[in-house]
């Protein structure tokens, strides 16, 4: 079973970005975004909806490109590694190492998309980290 992370790339028009802007600050002044039920009525989306559209809309608003990705909820080991740009041999030693959680199915390493996704967030923050506190050495 191959795991495939599906992406499609949506480039966007002058009045798309200018709709995403309106969007935006109407977000900024405590609007939110509303969703549909499926009696077609209106109400708030849930905070996690908010948070990712909020981000999609923000990236047109800057003119961005924006790239919407599908991933199933397991990785296989070389997936996972593509995920986080790094070699299967250098995942399989994190996952060795407790560094990085995953399970058996059969006799092949399975991983959470969730788990790898949190992996590459924290993984960034403390390179940011030691970024700043690298410039911050400099400066002093």
């Amino acid at each position: 079973m191959a795991t495939t992370i599906a992406a499609r790339r949506l480039v966007t028009t002058t009045r798309e970005r200018e709709q995403a802007q309106e969007a935006m600050a109407r977000a900024a002044r405590g609007e939110g975004w509303a969703v549909l039920d499926a009696l077609g009525v209106a109400g708030p989306a849930p905070a996690e909806l908010s948070r990712l559209i909020t981000a999609v809309v923000d990236a047109v608003a800057a003119g961005g490109t924006v790239t919407v990705g599908a991933m199933p909820d397991e990785l296989t080991t070389t997936a996972a590694a593509e995920l986080l740009g790094v070699s299967r041999p250098t995942l399989m030693k994190l996952i060795a190492n407790g560094d990085l959680p995953a399970h058996k199915v059969g006799t092949h390493t399975r991983l959470l998309a969730e788990d790898v996704v949190a992996f590459r967030r924290e993984r960034l923050a403390r390179q940011r980290r030691a970024f700043e506190e690298l410039l911050a050495a400099e400066d002093a």
